[in-house]
């Protein structure tokens, strides 16, 4: 790749981020974010296709036969938080003094401001320039499909999980976050619980009943104290915390009959949903109800093509603790991509463009290994 192509792919993708982050794109209000993608790639003479909020593309000369990569990142963003200093729809560019590893000081190449700046808007424009730059390409190995998706601030049912019956068979891909173009080949899964201790009413001056804040609190303690004996390098423990807890009555002379109450659980690599819900039933008296098993722990494997290519590149490899789009995917993915999360959802996002440049070179240099 020239630094011509480098330069060209480059300053449309920075400029097609600055028009995104002009639209408010909130969670389930994403149409007007996909019609400038649309467009965007329809100007560059890509076929797409739609639904709904979502937008995809496959190369130009796309061969079932042949194993398929999606390239997927996500155009909604959350609302504003009240700290912003700066217009979250105005793509502000200022310069940056900088001194970090690496590094001798001086000034960061340009600092992009906005709203979805960094989640994921880099990493999405960074995607669609790497498919860009193949989807002319005549005789890859692989085919590729890229996505736009919806919904993914709000883990919600018309974003990639909608979108992913309508792609085909996808034999692996890369989810588009920002984790500073290092490697996330494991990201926990998110399971939540609302659980039921019943007694039995009665009134408390003459003890009569059966206290259910007492029956939930042995049932607590016991998530308190419960470790999964399996511990991921990559990702720890599972950790379960109580973060909920209510009962059938507000009246301080009634003993209640019921005390529900909510356990967050995040869930490592090396256990499935089926195997957790298993030992807490086991171990609980309470009656267990699963709110949410969609967010699944995921995990890509060190020999994978696509993770072997980002080490020959030095990339590193780590434990996510965040859950992404990645979650729903049946298939092997890797999470990669410019931007840091520690400005994920902070009053004046941003992203520096630099960032960005190195990210399409990479992610091309990636893809060219197995491509």
């Amino acid at each position: 790749m020239s630094n011509e192509d480098l330069n060209i792919l480059y300053s449309d993708a920075v400029n097609l981020l600055k028009k995104l982050i002009a639209i408010p794109s909130f969670s389930k209000e994403e149409d007007k974010s996909a019609n400038a993608i649309e467009q965007f790639l329809q100007s560059k003479n890509v076929a797409t296709e739609r639904f709904l909020n979502n937008i995809w593309a496959k190369n130009k000369y796309f061969d079932e036969s042949k194993p398929t990569i999606l390239l997927n990142s996500h155009h909604d963003t959350v609302k504003p938080n009240k700290g912003y200093t700066l217009d979250p729809f105005s793509p502000i560019v200022q310069k940056d003094s900088y001194a970090h590893k690496g590094s001798f000081g001086g000034e960061k190449e340009n600092k992009l401001f906005g709203l979805g700046s960094n989640d994921a808007g880099g990493a999405l424009v960074s995607l669609i320039a790497t498919f860009l730059y193949f989807y002319e390409k005549e005789n890859l190995k692989y085919n590729i499909i890229l996505a736009a998706s919806a919904e993914e601030e709000i883990s919600g049912k018309n974003g990639v999980e909608l979108l992913l019956s309508h792609l085909g068979k996808i034999d692996c891909g890369i989810v588009g976050e920002p984790t500073q173009m290092q490697m996330a080949i494991a990201e926990r899964g998110l399971l939540v619980l609302d659980c039921m201790a019943e007694g039995k009413a009665g009134h408390a001056a003459r003890e009569e009943g059966e206290n259910a804040i007492y029956k939930a609190m042995k049932d607590i303690e016991w998530f308190q104290s419960y470790q999964f004996p399996k511990k991921s390098e990559l990702l720890g423990p599972v950790k379960m915390n109580v973060t909920v807890i209510e009962t059938d009555n507000n009246t301080h002379n009634l003993v209640p009959s019921q005390c529900s109450f909510v356990a967050d659980i995040r869930v490592n690599e090396l256990y499935t949903f089926d195997e957790v819900l298993h030992t807490i039933k086991e171990n609980v008296k309470c009656k267990i109800q699963p709110r949410s098993t969609r967010l699944r722990p995921s995990f890509i494997s060190l020999d994978h093509p696509i993770v072997k290519a980002g080490l020959s590149l030095n990339k590193t490899y780590y434990g996510s603790p965040t859950t992404s789009d990645k979650s729903l995917m049946s298939f092997p993915a890797l999470k990669m991509g410019p931007g840091n999360s520690v400005r994920s959802h902070i009053a004046d996002e941003f992203i520096y463009l630099d960032e960005i440049k190195a990210g399409i070179e990479i992610y091309i240099k990636l893809l060219q290994q197995i491509l």
